[in-house]
């Protein structure tokens, strides 16, 4: 339900914020408040947990977002939207890291990759599902925003009526951006590069898409066509990286997100848009999940979670500057500035993977690459972080 109505909400408010006459840069400014916010709760939320306890910071931050989807029915100005987007990114990573720490303080060993699946299932069908519902008919304009104020509603709900006792919870340590650089000049690069292209494309896309024609259903739709095949390809993708040097599968698509873009700055046709903006998310997306095996093969295993701290802020503080950038793009050099931003996106990650295969070999052991939900809707990397830990421990004792 958490996943639906986050889905629901990021699109909903760039295609309603369009209509209600909001520049690209109004939008660009109000969407860019939620990793902002984000940036805050991912820091915050763990604190919180720790001191007052799972169901307390779920049921509050809940409650919380739940007031401002419906703040969006009652005003129309920029302001208070982008306010509201500010309180949406502090709850909604507080949300999942609730989630992650309960999943992953309860399940057994044995079981902890099958949780994370049906968990990485969740993370893609909800996010998907949410951007497809914009399309609905809601003649008043205001429905769609009470929907997703009752679903965040009723996701309190199965936690308060839960009979399992919440875990206890220790915040975990962070690692600092400069020590994980040292580490992994690659991963902190790309990661934040990457970010602000799956951002840009992510809120942009369905603007390019009304810029060209389409009405509201069509534009969402066509976020949800690029969504699924980004979910889709990152399972293949992982495994060619865990069997290869993961640089090599980081220049692949890198660069094949760039030429894609390319052909689309010279032929910008609504059929090519779709087709072409599909092509590219899926070889943007899967991008992070690399790079985050990358820094984990070179880290110990004690390391694995706080650096998943880390990435995540790079994550968010890459969709930061993606969310503001995107949208006032769109229409420079002739309506094909987010091509072209693309473009220099997937070529700075490609000559980044280039620069460090020169420079260095390849990690002898790899671990595995963990898909993540689309564009981190989901909080990236405490449960996958505490299931690559757990994986290296066992192979320590193997190899032992």
């Amino acid at each position: 339900m958490l996943m639906l109505a986050n889905g629901l909400l990021v699109t909903l408010l760039t295609i309603r914020g369009s209509t209600l006459g909001f520049s690209p840069l109004t939008i660009s400014v109000m969407q860019a408040c939620y990793p902002l916010g984000a940036l805050l709760g991912t820091i915050a939320a763990p604190r919180l947990i720790e001191k007052v306890g799972h169901i307390r910071v779920f049921s509050a931050l809940a409650s919380v977002v739940s007031v401002s989807a419906i703040l969006h029915l009652l005003t129309s100005d920029p302001f208070s939207w982008s306010a509201m987007r500010f309180l949406a990114g502090v709850c909604f990573p507080g949300l999942y890291v609730v989630t992650e720490a309960w999943l992953n303080a309860k399940a057994e060993n044995k079981l902890r990759a099958q949780i994370l699946s049906v968990y990485f299932v969740i993370q893609l069908i909800g996010p998907a599902l949410g951007t497809a519902m914009v399309g609905l008919p809601d003649p008043s304009g205001n429905m769609l925003f009470g929907v997703a104020s009752i679903l965040i509603s009723m996701a309190i709900v199965p936690l308060l009526l839960s009979g399992n006792r919440a875990p206890d919870f220790v915040a975990s340590d962070r690692m600092s951006v400069a020590r994980l650089y040292r580490v992994s000049p690659m991963a902190v690069i790309g990661i934040v590069v990457t970010s602000i292209g799956v951002s840009a494309w992510f809120i942009s896309l369905p603007l390019l898409a009304l810029s060209l024609g389409f009405g509201e259903a069509q534009a969402s739709g066509t976020l949800v066509i690029a969504m699924l095949v980004a979910a889709v390809v990152q399972y293949p993708v992982g495994w060619i990286s865990d069997n290869t040097d993961r640089r090599h599968v980081v220049i692949g698509l890198g660069v094949t997100t760039a030429l894609v873009a390319l052909w689309l700055v010279f032929d910008p046709s609504a059929t090519r848009i779709v087709l072409g903006f599909a092509v590219i998310a899926g070889s943007s997306l899967p991008v992070y999940s690399i790079l985050a095996a990358h820094a984990n093969d070179q880290l110990s295993t004690a390391q694995i979670v706080p650096a998943s701290g880390t990435m995540a802020f790079l994550m968010q503080l890459g969709q930061l500057f993606g969310m503001l950038i995107g949208p006032n793009v769109i229409l420079l050099a002739g309506g094909a500035g987010l091509q072209l931003l693309m473009v220099v996106t997937g070529l700075t990650v490609a000559i980044v993977a280039i620069t460090r295969r020169l420079q260095s070999a390849a990690p002898i052991e790899t671990g595995t690459a963990v898909a993540t939900g689309v564009i981190g809707f989901s909080q990236p990397g405490m449960i996958q972080a505490e299931l690559v830990a757990e994986d290296s421990t066992s192979d320590d004792k193997t190899d032992g």
